[in-house]
């Protein structure tokens, strides 16, 4: 899901207030689909909605569709493309065509699911909703889909019935070392849907006034990761050049599930980092993990190149077939 959105708990909300909800879900696409599937929309009684599903192509149209769903209580499958003449007049005109479920809060989608799946990801609980889109059957589950969690993908399964939406907690980069590469990849990351925390004990470095609206924890390195927790949702980021700092931290991530582990440094300086914790004990493929020296290789020379290569690597190890 797209950390931006904080759709079903919009939904949540708007169905305590009086003012009915219901959820419009891309579940399947074609073509140039301007948003991936399990990207969601939430539509009021008023028509006030919040979210998109096509990045503004035919949301007037559906809204429309979800108040008529509201009324009736019913679940919906709707497809809209440029075969279709309504979705062409309201400019889907490229090409795509994505098929959408409109699902009224209550009657169709129970409120205790709704407030189950709201406490999942205020918990940083990975959790699927699987709904057959034919007999209207629906759970959440923690279990079963394991590349569908690892690859952050909602789609149908094989039946072409059932629909697996998948709820994975927000992207968290945490970042060891308050120092110019931070203050370019903080942004960065928030830009690309990462939560970003800063971890720095020394007080003149991890100040809010270089890093604004930036959560910074002043401990070190290792009882902050304990403090952060370290899962696979989780990127850490090493800019210190101090073992002092860098090894606390990399002896959490190193027996977590992180999903990226980089550390600023030269080869030499990395072979040595390889020495240290090789002699504490971590295995080679442990010390395998670490992106060292982090960052693709694009020739970056300024903090700015720098933390873009960073970015850069970091997302391809989230999103690339391994």
């Amino acid at each position: 899901m797209d950390r931006f959105e904080n759709i079903p708990e919009t939904a949540l909300r708007w169905h305590q207030q009086g003012k009915g909800a219901v959820l419009v879900t891309v579940v399947e696409t074609w073509g140039s689909a301007p948003r991936r599937v399990g990207g969601q929309l939430v539509i009021n009684r008023q028509g006030e909605m919040e979210g998109s599903v096509s990045g503004g192509c035919v949301e007037g149209a559906v809204v429309l569709e979800a108040i008529e769903a509201l009324e009736k209580g019913t679940h919906m499958l709707l497809e809209y493309g440029v075969s279709d003449g309504d979705a062409f007049a309201v400019g889907l005109a490229c090409g795509g065509t994505i098929r959408i479920l409109v699902e009224p809060i209550g009657d169709v989608m129970p409120v205790s699911l709704l407030e189950q799946l709201v406490e999942a990801r205020a918990n940083r609980r990975a959790v699927a909703y699987v709904v057959n889109v034919k007999t209207g059957v629906r759970a959440l589950v923690s279990d079963g889909y394991d590349a569908r969690f690892r690859m952050d993908r909602s789609g149908f399964e094989e039946d072409q019935e059932t629909f697996v939406g998948i709820h994975n907690p927000p992207l968290r980069m945490v970042i060891v070392g308050a120092v110019h590469i931070a203050q370019a990849l903080v942004p960065m990351a928030r830009i690309a849907g990462f939560d970003p925390y800063l971890i720095d004990p020394r007080e003149s470095f991890g100040s809010s006034a270089r890093f604004p609206d930036t959560p910074i924890l002043d401990d070190w390195p290792d009882e902050a990761m304990e403090k952060l927790g370290a899962d696979a949702r989780t990127a850490l980021v090493l800019l210190t050049h101090d073992p002092k700092l860098d090894d606390p931290a990399l002896e959490v991530g190193l027996k977590s599930d992180l999903f990226y582990i980089g550390a600023l440094g030269s080869s030499r300086t990395h072979a040595k980092r390889v020495d240290r914790l090789s002699a504490l004990g971590f295995t080679d493929d442990q010390i395998g993990r670490i992106h060292g020296p982090v960052g693709l290789n694009i020739g970056a020379a300024t903090p700015a190149e720098i933390a873009v290569s960073i970015m850069a690597e970091v997302l391809a190890q989230l999103r690339v077939p391994k």
